[in-house]
């Protein structure tokens, strides 16, 4: 599981004219990227002006149902459709395309809507089977090229339908289960999945993309690094006791935190496309400080999750997306203004988010409201910018 599998950058040679098609079903990350951006950028205004007293009629039946969306709708939408391009590459296998994709994006939106209705089993029905049926579409070109070293992707995406079972029963009341535990479990397995990717992708883009670059690994650290995640699951879990619990996620930041400044981040300033993953990770570390923090009773329970979900997961989600859509569509690896936008837009959000309340409590819906507008304005870019580069061929005329 810590053993590095290159990624290959995308060759391409941009032409002068845009190819006339659509191609939103030709490679997993189209639909995934525009569902979720789009997605990001509706259900957190609409949660915002809901949280604020703005809005009349719930949007969300409560904070859990928010968070569910954030990770089952935003951060899964993510996750299927970077693995389901990845895992191409990985594999040399084919992953869904066409129809098969185009139903895999319909479950997921049908499960987005099904959370707003009272159809509690039929909600859980399809959130619960969407992560499932991305696992068996990813399983198959797999298991064909023999690639064990990515089966435990598989595992991850059962184990995300299985943090999903166990939130739609608690709420049904078919299980009694302790506080969020199918959301932390969801959160802790998240966390998992961005180090892995973020181990793999940041040094090497770092190296790519800014000359005298050095980023480097170190073996003893990778496996720290990946195991204590993995740790802290087993312990939220397992609800063992809480200062094990914090001793586990201090440990976890260290690490991370070393993990980070061996990929020498300083070097990137002049590449926006690249320091945005770094400063998007250096929330890994802070989300697992405030872990600790927050078993101590020294901040508040929401705190961790909004770094890990708003600042590490967004800020890295962004900018995989804007490469992503570049590398793969065969146009410059080079943020533009407005990729640096939606970059400082989503990363302020965060800062927003996170810091403000623990400055300031009693500015607490203020700041909910303005790093809500950030992160929609963020999104709701990305979502026009790369519309159209979704939704058509590769500059190249390549497949993909």
């Amino acid at each position: 599981m810590t053993a590095i599998i290159p990624i290959q950058e995308p060759m391409h040679r941009p032409q002068p004219a845009t190819p006339a098609g659509f191609a939103l079903w030709q490679l997993g990350f189209r639909p995934f990227y525009l569902l979720a951006s789009g997605f990001a950028a509706l259900s957190i205004a609409l949660w915002a002006l809901q949280y604020g007293g703005f809005l009349p009629a719930p949007y969300l039946a409560g904070p859990i149902w928010h968070a569910h969306e954030m990770l089952f709708g935003f951060a899964l939408a993510v996750i299927v459709g970077f693995l389901f391009t990845a895992g191409r590459n990985w594999s040399n296998q084919p992953t869904p395309t066409g129809l098969p994709l185009a139903a895999l994006a319909l479950l997921w939106v049908v499960a987005r809507v099904l959370v707003l209705t009272p159809y509690g089993w039929a909600a859980a029905i399809a959130n619960v089977a969407f992560p499932l049926a991305a696992a068996l579409a990813l399983a198959r070109p797999f298991i064909a090229a023999r690639n064990r070293r990515n089966y435990f992707f598989v595992g991850l995406l059962l184990l995300l339908a299985a943090a999903a079972l166990c939130v739609h029963l608690q709420m049904l009341g078919v299980l009694a289960l302790p506080g969020w535990a199918g959301i932390q479990m969801a959160l802790d397995v998240v966390l998992f999945i961005m180090a892995v990717m973020a181990g793999r992708v940041v040094p090497m883009f770092t190296n790519n993309g800014v000359p005298g670059a050095r980023a480097s690994r170190h073996g003893a650290l990778e496996k720290l690094a990946l195991g204590l995640p993995l740790a802290l699951l087993a312990a939220d879990v397992l609800q063992l006791p809480p200062l094990l619990l914090a001793l586990i996620a201090g440990l976890g930041a260290c690490a991370h935190l070393l993990r980070w400044l061996l990929w020498q981040p300083w070097t990137t300033w002049r590449a926006p496309i690249v320091w945005v993953l770094h400063a998007a990770y250096l929330w890994i570390p802070v989300h697992l400080a405030l872990r600790v923090a927050a078993v101590l009773g020294w901040a508040p329970s929401s705190a961790p999750a909004h770094a890990l979900m708003v600042g590490a997961a967004g800020g890295l989600i962004i900018g995989m997306m804007t490469r992503t859509a570049r590398g793969h569509t065969a146009r410059p690896l080079r943020a533009d203004r407005a990729d640096v936008a939606c970059y400082v837009l989503v990363l302020g959000a965060a800062l927003v988010r996170v810091a403000v309340p623990l400055a300031m409590p009693h500015w607490m819906v203020g700041a909910v409201l303005l790093s809500a507008a950030l992160w929609s304005a963020g999104f709701g870019l990305y979502a026009v910018r790369y519309g159209p580069v979704l939704t058509r061929p590769r500059l190249d005329g390549r497949p993909g």
